[in-house]
């Protein structure tokens, strides 16, 4: 059933098609919204039936569930609209800002679960055993599991974080109601009331469900490294290109899925036909549009490469390896005087380096002069914007 329900919302088309994203965000939405207020409407009833603060706690969680549907189907639904003047980049990012709203409306709803589940502990409540509500919640496991493999298969067909972020919240609130099943059952036939606990651990759940789905919607707002995956296959594809010796300064903005933006600068022989460079460099531009669909700009940085410079900047290389293996060079150039050479170029610092900018030009500087004393070393300190292990 799953498999039927994708291929009529993509339909053959491409994953990262707007309007393909808008159809499966309908469709996760629209089952969200229909099995959660189902599953509510069940276990409100059962939790005034048998008096269970749990039971009613996971019920107004479904609540809570069947709300973030309605915003993750609107959120789809506005991220698809076209771009126009006062947003050239289109309206993407709606899918992440929906994912934010509805990850507060989560936190918020823990915390009030968790001081139902308190006030059950100092005002406990004589809890109705029922077979009618037995049934319910083992019910709700059943359509909480379906909702997390239906949710997970959508998420990884369209790489979508948001649905990614339903399914964990699926799963979570399976886990959560086998918690209240169990606590209904030790109080039936052990005498045993874990009712107020199993509330607590429901509010638990909840909360961790909505700061992971806190985390996973701020990265792309604030800006996140792109995929360090994405960034040795865009490297692969430039440097496959003969006239292309390496890429630095790789930049990626991310407007939504399906809609991204990312710059580079590429090294190429400085001798080489200015004309023919840029030609080649259109290429590449239009090759990782096909392939990622990325607008890509690409700088062009010519370098000089003849076996005394090349050696120099191996050295170089080396040096800046000795003071964190992490360290990467780029931008190399040699300017020979009389008295001394200028050594230029940028030292690439990961933000996982213990040293500050002005530390680890020191550190180069006097391995460098050490090297040579004739060496006079001009360095320009920065980051990447890649993840640390995309870095070669």
């Amino acid at each position: 059933m799953i498999k039927a329900l994708l291929r009529a919302a993509i339909r053959g088309g491409d994953p990262e098609d707007p309007e393909v994203r808008r159809r499966c965000g309908a469709l996760s939405g629209g089952v969200g919204i229909l099995l959660n207020l189902l599953l509510a409407t069940g276990k409100l009833a059962g939790g005034l039936i048998t008096s269970s603060v749990a039971i009613a706690a996971d019920g107004v969680n479904n609540l809570s569930d069947a709300a973030t549907s309605v915003v993750t189907l609107i959120g789809f639904r506005l991220s698809v609209q076209a771009a126009d003047a006062d947003h050239p980049f289109g309206h993407g990012r709606f899918e992440y800002i929906a994912g934010l709203v509805v990850s507060l409306a989560i936190l918020l709803m823990g915390l009030e679960v968790g001081r139902s589940a308190c006030s059950s502990l100092f005002h406990r409540e004589e809890v109705l055993f029922s077979p009618v509500a037995i049934v319910i919640l083992c019910l709700s496991i059943a359509v909480k599991l379906w909702m997390f493999f239906f949710n997970r298969a959508m998420g990884r067909a369209i790489d979508s974080t948001a649905m990614e972020a339903a399914a964990a919240d699926s799963l979570s609130d399976t886990l959560s109601t086998g918690v209240v099943l169990l606590s209904a059952l030790a109080d039936h036939f052990f005498r045993i009331h874990v009712d107020g606990l199993a509330g607590l651990l429901v509010a638990a759940f909840i909360l961790k469900t909505g700061w992971e789905s806190v985390r996973d919607t701020l990265d792309p707002l604030l800006g996140r490294p792109m995929d360090p995956d994405l960034a040795r296959d865009i490297d692969e594809i430039a440097v496959s290109h003969e006239n292309i010796l390496g890429i630095h300064d790789l930049v990626y903005h991310d407007y939504g899925p399906g809609r991204a933006m990312m710059s580079f600068h590429a090294e190429v022989p400085a001798e080489g036909d200015i004309l023919a460079l840029h030609d080649m460099i259109d290429h590449v531009e239009q090759e990782l549009k096909a392939r990622h669909h990325i607008d890509t700009v690409i700088h062009m940085d010519p370098v000089v490469r003849d076996e005394h410079t090349e050696a120099t900047r191996r050295q170089v290389a080396e040096l800046a390896r000795e003071i964190d293996p992490a360290m990467t060079i780029h931008d190399f150039r040699m300017v020979p005087g009389p008295t001394h050479t200028n050594l230029i170029f940028e030292l690439v610092l990961p933000y996982s380096s213990r040293l500050t900018e002005s530390e680890a030009r020191s550190a180069m500087t006097e391995k460098l002069q050490n090297l040579d004393p004739s060496f006079n070393p001009i360095i320009q300190v920065e980051h990447s914007f890649v993840d640390d292990r995309t870095e070669r």
